[in-house]
Order: C-alpha cells, then structure tokens, then sequence
C-alpha cells in the first residue's frame, strides 16, 4: 500500500542522501589530502615548526598521515549506515517497513555504529599522539554512541521477532 510520505520522512531522506553524498565527498577530499602531505612534506614541516614552535613535525605529519589513512574505512563505514537508513525508509514510504529485510538492514547499522564508536576511541588515541608531539586537540569520552549502538541491536531484534510475529500470523489465516 501506497501512502502519502510524511514531509518528516522526506526531509529525512533528502538529509540522509545529502549526508551520504557529502561523506563520500570527504573521502575524496581526504585522498586527496593524504597524497599531498608527501611532495608538500618540506612545507608542513615549515608550517608546523613555526606555529606554534613547541609541536615536533617529525612526530606531527606521519600521525597525521595515519590518522587520514585510518578514516577511509570510517568513510565506508558511514556510507553503509546512510545506505541501509535510506533502504528502511524506502520501505516505510511504501507501508511496509516490518519485513525482514529491514531486521538485517538495522543489524547492519547498529555494526556500522558500533564500528564508528570504536573508530571514536582510537581517534582518543590518535588525539594524545598528536597532543604529546605538542598539539592542543581537544577530544573527551561521550557515552551517548553507546547507547544508539545498544539501541539499534535491540531495535534490530525487535524488527526480526515482529517479521517472525507477522510471518506466523500470515500462516495461521
């Protein structure tokens, strides 16, 4: 059954498609970024012994460096999670979003946002890298994308039991 979306799920969709597109965008751009740091290599170390002078460059730019090479997993990362979001509101627009397709997009997305939590805390690491070669990056622990990614495997395991729920029902009429 075809129904009229809500201007909330459109808005969502056109975010989410936004976001998706903008992300690849940065992956590009951080590719971009990563193969410059080596024919610029001589100007980094210029920039970074002046401002300000207590950062160490020869420590600075291989950390930076990996730190760019390590996001481009992230950058996949990402683009699943919008990718399977926007399947699951494909199929809220058409009625039928308790399907089991669905229960296995948002297992996905929780492993995506498990993925990107763990990506936080080696980003904490990489932070006191950067800080000990004398940056000042602030970073601090949050616990709120913890809890979205305990929140989505439990959603995820309500949408299986209810497609099994709707399943079984079907078989009994």
């Amino acid at each position: 059954m075809l129904r009229r979306p809500s201007p909330a799920l459109t808005a969502a969709q056109v975010l989410l498609e936004l976001l998706r597109g903008f992300n690849l965008l940065v992956g590009v751009v951080l590719l971009l970024a990563f193969a410059a740091t080596f024919p610029f290599e001589p100007q980094f170390f210029q920039f970074f012994s002046k401002r300000p002078a207590r950062i160490d460059p020869s420590w600075l730019v291989p950390i930076l460096r990996l730190w760019m090479l390590l996001a481009l997993p992230l950058i996949a990362i990402v683009h699943v999670f919008f990718s399977r979001l926007l399947a699951v509101i494909a199929t809220v627009r058409t009625g039928d979003p308790f399907v089991p397709e669905n229960a296995v997009r948002l297992q996905t997305i929780a492993w995506c946002a498990l993925g990107g939590q763990l990506y936080e805390l080696l980003f904490g690491v990489l932070v006191a890298a950067v800080n000990a070669a004398g940056s000042n990056v602030p970073w601090k622990f949050s616990a709120t994308g913890w809890l979205a990614v305990v929140l989505l495997f439990v959603l995820a395991r309500v949408f299986e039991e209810g497609t099994q729920m709707r399943e079984d029902l079907g078989k009994m009429i």
